[in-house]
């Protein structure tokens, strides 16, 4: 049946990608000074597209450097209230990577719009626009009271959004969070967990000063050689993390759970095409979906030593650092995997270097899963269905963000709802959004709100 849900969408299909193309156009940079003035311009257009939808308050909430945009439509205080979390910050975008087009010139081809925060995550907050304007259409009111809290330093780990809720007092009954993926364009699926994440960085010392590799190549201590046995003993030839005590705290994941992910459609060639990644790898014994969503990761994503640009020295370096991301699940906590990095790093590295450990406790992030029998779940997954015309499966996030933090601060169970794929291009160049996914979502939410 063609809902008029889907005829509405239909017929504003332009304006939706308007609002997109305008709202990529304002380069809200997350951690960036110069880009101060644009996060409050980016929360500032998104604050007139919520009162053009009918909220009878927003506000425009200037967090230091991250503006939030907050709205609430409050129909009857005794009612269910839910909360759609977002955020409209982006990552940094190197414009001489990209081919579609320029990071904030957004264009529109072959289905797609191309732009920083396309899909990560204007899209899918304009999703959550036009989802409600395609129920009023219906229904002509909401039929719970509804907010909206769209944050501007997810990027940089949400570093004030708790004192933001407390602040204002943010309460709800239920959250939906809007920073994740969908499986497959044609295969939609219920989120219904998110792994936790810490993020560390290891510096090492070498000799006192970068000196002339001719002069003392051999005895000298070389930074980059002892970073690089550090990082190679991270994980053993199992992949597994190598942190003692890392897995005591790990919860095996049940036999459902397991059963919901088996169910997905997945073959490893249409994995490596879609995800870019060339391979597969990872702890063994279990599957890529569960190494992506019910297990723990540990990643380096920077590493800088020597001469990274311009024509080398021929220097042995004073100094090397890694980044690390240690993607964690439950029962793990930010803190325990803390505790177990600092005594790793102090047992394995040599004694003929010395090194600086810093962990990014303040804007760790613990895992969260929804409580798999909540009947939101199930009301998510019927419109879905409806939407897309399929049932609509079950699956998890494998990045991280503030989920259990709303958990805890509402008192009330998240549930996820994204309209990005494993193929947009998350904080890569080209980064994109499917417009047809963004329709069904939009769709999806209509029919969500219609059935509270």
């Amino acid at each position: 049946m063609i809902s008029s849900a889907r005829d509405f969408l239909s017929s504003h299909r332009d304006e939706l990608i308007g609002d997109l193309t305008d709202w990529v156009s304002v380069p809200s940079v997350a951690g960036v000074p110069e880009h101060e003035a644009d996060l409050l311009r980016s929360a500032n257009r998104l604050a007139g597209l919520l009162r053009a939808t009918g909220f009878p308050t927003v506000e425009v909430w200037k967090a230091p450097a991250a503006p939030a945009v907050y709205a609430e439509w409050i129909i009857d205080p005794a009612a269910e209230t839910v909360l759609v979390y977002g955020h409209h910050d982006v990552r940094a975008a190197k414009a001489e990577e990209w081919e579609e087009t320029t990071p904030f010139r957004a264009v529109v081809r072959d289905g797609y719009v191309y732009g920083r925060g396309s899909s990560d995550a204007k899209g899918q907050v304009l999703a959550h626009v036009w989802g409600l304007r395609a129920h009023l259409a219906e229904c002509g009111a909401p039929r719970v009271n509804l907010k909206m809290l769209i944050e501007g330093e997810e990027e940089t780990g949400s570093i004030h959004l708790r004192d933001l809720m407390e602040e204002h007092r943010v309460t709800a009954d239920l959250v939906i969070f809007s920073d994740t993926l969908l499986w497959h364009p044609d295969h939609p699926a219920v989120c219904t967990s998110m792994r936790g994440m810490l993020l560390a960085q290891l510096r090492v010392f070498g000799p006192l000063r970068d000196m002339h590799s001719g002069a003392v190549s051999g005895p000298a201590p070389n930074p980059i050689h002892e970073l690089s046995r550090v990082i190679a003993a991270l994980h053993d030839d199992k992949g597994r993390i190598t942190l003692p005590g890392f897995y005591d705290d790990v919860a095996e994941p049940s036999a459902r759970r397991r059963a919901e992910l088996a169910a997905l459609p997945y073959a490893d060639d249409d994995w490596l095409r879609r995800s870019d990644t060339r391979s597969i790898g990872g702890e063994e014994g279990w599957t890529v979906l569960e190494r992506l969503w019910l297990r723990p990761a540990a990643e380096v994503i920077t590493i800088l030593g020597g001469d990274p640009a311009g024509p080398s020295r021929g220097a042995v370096p004073a100094a090397a650092e890694a980044t690390l991301s240690i993607r964690i699940v439950p029962d793990q906590t930010p803190a325990a995997v803390a505790d177990q990095l600092r005594r790793w790093v102090a047992s394995t590295i040599s004694d003929r270097v010395g090194h600086e450990l810093t962990i990014g406790l303040e804007t760790g992030q613990d895992p969260y899963a929804t409580p798999p029998d909540h009947p939101a779940v199930e009301a998510l997954a019927s419109a879905m269905q409806e939407a897309w015309g399929v049932p609509a499966g079950r699956m998890g996030n494998a990045g991280g963000g503030p989920a259990e933090l709303l958990a805890r601060m509402t008192g009330a169970p998240v549930l996820f709802f994204g309209t990005g794929l494993p193929d947009d291009r998350w904080h890569d160049s080209d980064e994109r959004t499917s417009i047809d996914v963004l329709l069904k979502g939009a769709e999806a939410l209509a029919a969500f709100w219609r059935g509270r």
